[in-house]
């Protein structure tokens, strides 16, 4: 078993505030990183409840832009999802026929971290910044891209390579894997 499937295979959660329209990514029960959404317009409202992610289409054309993550919510006008998007202007608007848009980017760094089965929640605040707050005001996280180095984090945050190294016992600053979830000093 590699250490990139145990990584692909933890826990992973994503939280919708729709008052807020954002969405939290969370990793190993921590919330990892913030993305801004488009949520359904009042006429075609994105359903609250626990869901989760039952298919996913790379490339799935049209208005739904790079990725498309399909969620359980039943439905007679046909899925709603988690999804990119053409329009990009869209993002923080609630403007969409009930699915999820996200910038093209973000919804290519959450794809393939998350696998089917992940837990969606939505629901209208509840808590939402001051988790998030908890979580990250003492210990920032951060999860590791495709293309970041050990020393590129650091420098980005404005830390050194040895602290962060020291803080998360990376012994070889070389190897990072995609996906792993570091605090920052």
């Amino acid at each position: 078993m590699s250490l990139r499937w145990v990584l692909f295979r933890t826990m992973k959660k994503i939280i919708i505030d729709l008052n807020l329209r954002q969405l939290e990514f969370h990793a190993k029960g921590i919330p990892v990183k913030l993305y801004p959404i488009a949520i359904g317009k009042p006429t075609t409202p994105t359903p609250e409840g626990l869901w989760e992610v039952t298919r996913k289409i790379m490339h799935p054309g049209g208005i739904l832009g790079s990725r498309w993550m399909e969620l359980s919510i039943p439905s007679y006008d046909g899925p709603y999802g988690i999804h990119g998007t053409t329009h990009p202007w869209s993002i923080g608007k609630a403007i969409s026929n009930g699915c999820i848009r996200m910038h093209n980017s973000h919804v290519e760094e959450i794809y393939p971290l998350t696998p089917l089965g992940t837990k969606v929640e939505i629901m209208k605040g509840n808590n939402f910044e001051e988790g998030w707050a908890n979580h990250s005001k003492n210990n920032q996280v951060y999860m590791i891209k495709y293309g970041d180095t050990l020393w590129k984090i650091a420098k980005a945050h404005g830390v050194s390579l040895e602290d962060l190294a020291a803080l998360n016992n990376i012994k070889n600053p070389g190897s990072i894997n995609p996906g792993t979830i570091i605090k920052i000093p």
